[in-house]
């Protein structure tokens, strides 16, 4: 199998997009339309922990702060990496969206190249971490 994305975002157009992109770049895709919905899966028993996580702020029933502190908070997510992707584009979010756990912040409109690159150069961080941690490689 391979790397594992999960995208979180209440655009069905952004999801779409990511799903495509991702997938063509050779990620596992599973998207949802909010955290709460995100949440329930990663609860359930087929569940599998994401490698990363594409994250937007401006969520139904849970905004994009909160699923991320939340996410970051659960022990089986502890060697995943958090994207933010989202329309606001001011230092402050981005501040708080560093504090809130995310490894990465793109801004909407985004190119797919951008993306697609951001979640590689975030997923390889963390498998240099990883190596780093344990002696050995990645054995997800």
């Amino acid at each position: 199998m391979g790397q594992f994305v999960m995208v979180v975002d209440d655009s069905t157009t952004v999801r779409k997009i990511l799903e495509v992109c991702l997938h063509r770049a050779g990620y596992e895709v599973e998207c949802f339309p909010d955290g709460v919905e995100a949440m329930g899966w990663l609860t359930a028993a087929q569940a599998r922990i994401p490698d990363l996580v594409c994250i937007d702020l401006g969520l139904p029933k849970i905004d994009g702060y909160e699923l991320l502190r939340r996410l970051k908070a659960n022990p089986v997510c502890g060697r995943t990496a958090f994207v933010i992707i989202s329309r606001r584009d001011s230092v402050l979010d981005k501040v708080k969206g560093r504090l809130a756990g995310a490894n990465a912040y793109l801004t909407k409109p985004f190119k797919v190249g951008a993306i697609v690159a951001v979640v590689q150069e975030c997923l390889e961080a963390l498998a240099q971490t990883s190596n780093q941690g344990s002696g050995k490689g990645d054995n997800r």
